[in-house]
């Protein structure tokens, strides 16, 4: 009754937990004639919503109706503005009410260009102050892709309790130099998979990781125990087409593509340095109450992400038939 009850409680949190929250924005504007601008706004699609965020322009700017688009898991807004854009604000209201960056990139007639990445903190972008490198910022994003990003977040908490000890590091590293691989792939290659399959992949590699971690358990010497840098290094490389897919949709700062995918990776990197130390530092402290305390630790967060891994596989796998 009591493993009923936690199954119950598992399943209610998986309704209300959404992987990949951390999905970035684009905000592209191109001068076309002296003081008119052709504008794409590219945001996520969470949850079959999309965000409620309008950008805004500098006071004075006339802006045309927008054209609505649909692609996969991303919503395009497509207008015009007529105005002067080398003063003033473009602000994102209503960024700091979620967990995503926006891109932004203006170029202008006489080749100049002006990009940044927008957070939550500061959704604001001025027009007129000294101008940063967007690139820097993706180091936020990588750690930011693994603490906010449930999926990815579930799957390294779940290697350390496969793993363990001192491996645990080189397995975590490989499992981001597959995702690096695969997002280079996509973002620099214009190698593209459709995102459900990719989806509903991800949530099935953490169902998987569970039915691992309870095999070692019971001792049974299954791939996963004996070859766990092979088993972390072909999920990542599924892993890194989830987040892709999107950072293909907005690009990376033009001119800094190389240093953007390597800060991001970085990020990502001391992300799940971040997890695995607080996840063995945890460990360590239930172990000091005695090894039933550990145990049933232990059973309580595998059977906790598997369920909830599987929840996001029923919930990217019901479309298919819906649409039947």
């Amino acid at each position: 009754m009591r493993r009923l009850l936690w199954a119950a409680l598992i399943w209610c949190l998986a309704a209300t937990s959404f992987a990949h929250e951390v999905r970035p924005a684009f905000l592209k504007i191109a001068e076309t004639k002296a003081g008119e601008f052709s504008v794409v706004w590219k945001q996520p699609v969470l949850s079959g919503q999309r965000l409620r965020i309008k950008p805004t322009f500098p006071q004075g700017c006339e802006q045309s109706e927008p054209r609505l688009f649909r692609n996969g898991d991303t919503v395009a807004e497509k207008f015009s503005i007529i105005c002067d854009l080398r003063q003033g604000t473009v602000s994102l209201p209503g960024l700091e009410n979620t967990l995503t960056d926006a891109f932004v990139e203006i170029t202008y007639l006489d080749e100049t260009s002006r990009s940044a990445l927008l957070k939550p903190a500061n959704p604001l972008l001025s027009l007129s102050g000294p101008q940063a490198s967007p690139a820097k910022a993706y180091l936020g994003i990588g750690v930011e892709h693994i603490i906010f990003g449930w999926d990815h977040l579930l799957f390294v908490i779940g290697l350390t309790l496969l793993v363990g000890g001192r491996r645990v590091w080189g397995v975590s590293t490989a499992f981001t130099l597959a995702h690096s691989i695969t997002l280079a792939a996509t973002s620099l290659g214009g190698i593209n998979l459709p995102s459900r399959p990719v989806e509903i992949l991800i949530a099935g590699s953490i169902v998987l990781l569970g039915v691992e971690v309870m095999h070692k358990r019971s001792r049974r010497e299954t791939l996963g125990v004996r070859r766990p840098y092979l088993i972390a290094f072909a999920i990542g490389l599924i892993h890194g087409f989830g987040f892709a897919g999107a950072l293909a949709e907005i690009g990376l700062p033009q001119g800094t593509e190389f240093w953007a995918l390597l800060l991001f990776n970085l990020g990502v990197e001391l992300g799940q340095f971040a997890v695995i130390a607080l996840s063995l530092f945890c460990l360590c402290i239930v172990t000091k109450l005695g090894q039933n305390w550990r145990k049933a630790v232990e059973i309580m967060i595998v059977y906790g992400f598997a369920t909830i891994a599987m929840f996001w596989v029923f919930q990217r796998v019901a479309p298919y038939f819906g649409s039947a």
